[in-house]
């Protein structure tokens, strides 16, 4: 389009509040930069700010652009558009019967091509990532769906950004729980946790698990383990660990039955030796808390990497190499001996990295020292060093 046009679009007209206009249409994606532009936050020449929008995020359009360049993507929710007196709204004689809220028309919007991008009658106030994955995407166009509204006042305009972008987001436990249902391509975060959710679905639910009916989830608020500390342990072991093993198969996903065979046996036999610490909760045994749960999950790599010519070790296996670790632990009451000068009190471990990794490592170190190496060489050594079995950085 060179020049001046008039782009004309069927749209609905929605009255709300008594005097408050809404519009409604339905348009090409790839269209909208031609009348609507971003504004966004600055500050002029160092002083108040102007805008309200923020800047791009090139990694979150990156993840919306290949779901749009999927076999069938759709983008339910609309973009909010605010326009200014320029366009206009020319109602249609046909509906005369519709609801006293709404009426059925035209939305007039001048198109100008020789505006700057700051006169064009139109500011995305919500939207900007997904319209600029739809400018960037290799296809031929996206229709989308927009909600309008007229106003000449930059006020307006912010308050809506702000309203719009302040809602509460759904909580992340709902999302992670919902994802085990899901099959349509979505960021790769959540592309990486569906796997791991299903797997965490299934330990919660299934009649046989040592852990069902302990992980906390929206739907399971009785539970007293985070999903979120069994999210990453099963995370560690998909990436690293013994259940990298089964993660991918010629016909699916996973294997899936020798990896809950895995999680059995080892958190089956958790509970058999710690069973004093297993049946409380988390403020009471840090066996419970996200550092145990991530620590042992590790370990389990380790002793799954030990009897490796198996397969799968056994829970009375999974047991007996965890038995000499009993009285070293300090799940709920003592002290955790880390070595010269580093002595923690049971409930100062906390569910943060630099915690993690110092339980992990010393499970790891006391177990190849006590268990792999009195084994292999036929006596008890002490091991100062750290284990080449350790995984190098636990990812929270």
């Amino acid at each position: 389009m060179l020049g001046l046009t008039e782009l004309r679009v069927p749209a609905i007209e929605v009255r709300q509040g008594g005097d408050r206009l809404l519009y409604s249409f339905a348009i090409d994606g790839k269209l909208i930069s031609s009348f609507a532009t971003i504004s966004r936050i600055r500050r002029e020449d160092g002083k108040g700010l102007s805008g309200y929008q923020r800047p791009e995020v090139l990694s979150h359009i990156a993840e919306i652009r290949n779901y749009l360049e999927s076999e069938s993507p759709m983008v339910p929710n609309a973009v909010v558009v605010a326009f200014d007196t320029s366009v206009r709204f020319e109602p249609s004689a046909d509906f005369a019967a519709s609801p006293s809220y709404t009426r059925v028309g035209s939305l007039v919007i001048p198109v100008d091509t020789s505006l700057a991008a700051e006169d064009k009658p139109g500011f995305i106030v919500d939207g900007q990532q997904r319209l600029a994955a739809i400018r960037d995407a290799e296809i031929e166009s996206f229709p989308i769906c927009v909600t309008a509204f007229i106003t000449s006042e930059v006020r307006e305009q912010t308050e809506q950004f702000i309203l719009v972008n302040s809602t509460k987001p759904l909580p992340k436990g709902l999302i992670y729980e919902l994802l085990p249902n899901t099959e349509a391509a979505l960021p790769s975060l959540l592309e990486r946790r569906r796997f791991p959710a299903y797997l965490l679905d299934l330990l919660n639910h299934e009649e046989d698990s040592p852990l069902k009916g302990r992980i906390q989830t929206p739907t399971a608020p009785l539970g007293d383990i985070k999903d979120n500390s069994i999210l990453k342990m099963l995370e560690n072991s998909l990436s690293d660990g013994v259940l990298y093993r089964f993660r991918y198969t010629p016909d699916g996903p996973g294997d899936v039955d020798s990896i809950m065979n895995v999680l059995r046996n080892f958190w089956g036999a958790v509970r058999k030796v710690f069973d004093q610490a297993w049946g409380l909760p988390p403020r009471r045994s840090r066996l419970v808390h996200g550092a145990g749960i991530i620590s042992l999950g590790f370990l389990m790599d380790a002793i799954a990497e030990r009897h490796r010519r198996m397969t799968i070790p056994t829970e009375n296996q999974f047991a007996a190499d965890l038995e000499p670790l009993r009285e070293l632990c300090r799940w709920t009451d003592g002290y955790w001996n880390f070595g010269p000068g580093c002595q923690r009190k049971w409930n100062e471990i906390q569910n943060t990295s630099k915690d993690i990794q110092l339980l992990s490592n010393y499970l790891l170190v006391q177990y190849k020292s006590l268990v792999w190496n009195q084994e292999s060489r036929g006596v008890k050594k002490e091991v100062n060093s750290q284990p080449a079995l350790f995984h190098d950085s636990v990812d929270q």
